[in-house]
C-alpha cells in the first residue's frame, strides 16, 4: 500500500529514533528527503546521512542522528504542511521558532531551505516542518 505522507513518515522515524537513543535510524529515501536531510545536516541537527540504491528504483536513507550530553539535539521535529493541509506562507509573514532558537524548513522554487536561507534569498514557499 503506498504512503500518503512519506515526509511526515521520516519525521516521524528521526523524532522516534531519537527517544529510543538510537546512533542511526533507516528510512525510505527520496530526492525530498535528501533535501530535507541536507538542510537538518547545515543546520547542525543530525550528523550526517547516506543514500544508497537496494536496487533499481528502491532507495533507503541512513540517518546519524546526534545528541549533546546523552540529550538529543532535537527536542521537537513537527510537520506543518500536510498532504489534506497545505501552508504556504511569505517570507515577510513566515514566524521566527521559538524566537530563532529553531528553523522552518521551506520548500522554495530555489529548493529545499531553512527559514535564514529563505529570509536571505528573499524567497517563500510551503513550510514543511519545524525544528528546535
Amino acid at each position: 500500500m503506498a504512503m500518503s505522507d512519506p515526509l511526515g513518515d521520516l519525521l516521524t522515524r528521526i523524532r522516534n529514533g531519537q527517544r529510543a537513543n538510537k546512533r542511526t535510524i533507516v528510512a525510505p529515501g527520496s530526492r525530498l528527503h535528501r533535501n530535507v536531510l541536507e538542510v537538518l545536516k547545515r543546520e547542525g541537527y543530525i550528523r550526517g546521512f547516506d543514500l544508497r540504491e537496494l536496487r533499481p528504483g528502491v532507495r533507503e536513507v541512513q540517518i546519524e542522528l546526534k545528541y549533546n550530553e546523552g540529550e538529543p539535539v532535537i527536542q521537537e521535529i513537527s510537520r506543518v504542511s500536510r498532504p489534506g493541509r497545505r501552508v504556504y506562507s511569505k517570507i515577510k509573514e513566515l514566524p521566527r521558532v521559538y524566537n530563532g532558537l529553531g528553523i522552518t524548513i521551506l520548500s522554495t522554487p530555489q529548493g529545499v531551505l531553512s527559514d535564514a536561507e529563505a529570509r536571505a534569498a528573499n524567497v517563500g514557499g510551503e513550510v514543511l516542518c519545524r525544528v528546535f
